[in-house]
């Protein structure tokens, strides 16, 4: 049966995050405007964390990557691995499945210019820990960026220093009942990939990793 994961969709704990989510949604009424919940297979055995929802993407549609630049490089890149039925993620309501694979963001809600902060961080870190503790044994987790990367250590109640962020930086995260692998990334922003921080050739790299490790789970 697949897990059902608590998520409070009506979540109102951070205030800031609430005024603006109300502010954008005054100026852009079809919009979803709420916290975004995770997307994907329940079961999977791969987790993408990226780090909240973009204005015009997933704040619009509801779906995490979905309607914005950062979602193009990613599905292209999930299709290309056998991780979803389909290279474009279009909308909510389209027909494409993620296959072994889910997405979530370490915050919920969209932020100002994009910027979660330490508090907003701290408080939605509570949904990242149950998403994580879900997880088959011998998962792995890739996380989107340094922010992603720290809240995943964050829900594990592990010392940052020990998990420095890097791009194709590879940990074993252990808990008491199970383990999984976090391969971290450069987010696939516009900015990223524009500036050749991020190529494709490097996102390659970060999911030929993963189904290397899934394969022999």
């Amino acid at each position: 049966m697949p897990k059902k994961l608590p998520f409070n969709i009506s979540c109102k704990k951070c205030k800031r995050l609430v005024k603006f989510l109300k502010e954008v949604n005054k100026e852009h009424p079809n919009y979803y405007c709420k916290p975004v919940p995770a997307f994907g297979d329940p079961n999977a055995q791969v987790l993408i964390v990226g780090l909240a929802p973009g204005l015009h993407g997933a704040n619009a549609t509801g779906r995490p990557f979905t309607g914005d630049q950062s979602g193009l490089m990613l599905f292209e890149t999930l299709y290309k691995h056998g991780f979803s039925s389909k290279p474009v993620s279009e909308s909510s309501d389209d027909d494409l499945e993620l296959i072994n694979c889910r997405i979530t963001n370490a915050v919920k809600c969209l932020p100002p210019q994009n910027k979660p902060v330490g508090d907003e961080i701290t408080t939605c870190n509570k949904y990242l820990e149950v998403e994580l503790a879900a997880l088959p044994d011998r998962s792995v987790v890739i996380a989107l960026g340094s922010i992603a990367h720290q809240a995943v250590i964050k829900a594990f109640n592990l010392k940052q220093k020990d998990y420095k962020f890097s791009h194709l930086s590879e940990y074993s995260l252990n808990t008491k009942s199970s383990s999984c692998t976090l391969v971290s990334s450069y987010h696939c922003s516009r900015y990223n990939t524009q500036t050749k921080r991020l190529t494709t050739e490097m996102f390659d790299k970060v999911f030929a990793r993963t189904k290397s490790i899934v394969s022999h789970a």
